[in-house]
């Protein structure tokens, strides 16, 4: 599997577009907006967006699913179903944190603990995680060893949990009891700045040491 950060937004949030080497199929995982800079990312990299993957619902992560779905035809997979209100609220937070407005949107797939979804040939697991929000997911590809954790987990930090329906020992049970265990070696791509590996965050993270 092979990927590439877009930072996105005011809030620069990690957008990834993340391929399948063999088949050039793409997924976008958190199109919170400049499309421009995510689809153009796809035309250099010379590979074919078939769908939109969630991590939660938060506008800088969310906020271009719906433009991005239409205008593309591609389907929507997540986040867990805990994450609705924060979808039917969009247009709220569009103006809570100052974005353009733009459109709600329903997934064609709700994604649950233990599911997994289909990149081209690559399977990533899916890990629901709350905590930032209630309805958090966490995609894991095995066999490279990475994940993609939104807020969950930062370089040296970890995700706020003071929006409603955070909570934060939920936050932390989901880092140490379902992240640190993929193992020490796991690369993770946050949804804000630098990447790093859980065994780095076990080490030296002062909020989950």
């Amino acid at each position: 599997m092979k990927y590439r950060v877009i930072p996105v937004t005011a809030f620069q949030q990690n957008c990834t577009l993340l391929w399948c080497e063999n088949s050039k199929k793409a997924a976008v995982v958190d199109p919170g907006g400049d499309l421009e800079k995510v689809i153009a990312a796809a035309e250099q990299e010379g590979v074919e967006i078939e769908k939109i993957l969630l991590t939660h619902a938060h506008i800088d992560h969310a906020g271009g699913t719906a433009e991005l779905s239409k205008s593309k035809s591609l389907p929507i997979e997540g986040p867990h179903l805990g994450d609705k209100f924060w979808i039917d609220g969009i247009a709220q937070q569009c103006s809570m944190f100052n974005f353009p407005l733009c459109e709600g949107f329903t997934p064609d797939r709700w994604l649950d603990d233990g599911d997994s979804v289909q990149v081209g040939e690559e399977i990533l697991d899916v890990i629901h995680c709350p905590g930032h929000t209630p309805g958090h997911v966490v995609f894991y590809n095995k066999n490279d060893q990475v994940a993609l954790v939104g807020d969950v987990l930062f370089n040296g930090s970890i995700g706020r949990t003071d929006f409603p329906q955070g909570n934060h020992q939920e936050l932390i049970d989901s880092i140490k009891n379902k992240l640190f265990p993929l193992g020490e070696d796991v690369e993770f791509i946050p949804g804000h700045g630098p990447g790093s590996t859980f065994g780095q965050e076990m080490q030296s993270n002062p909020f989950v040491r």
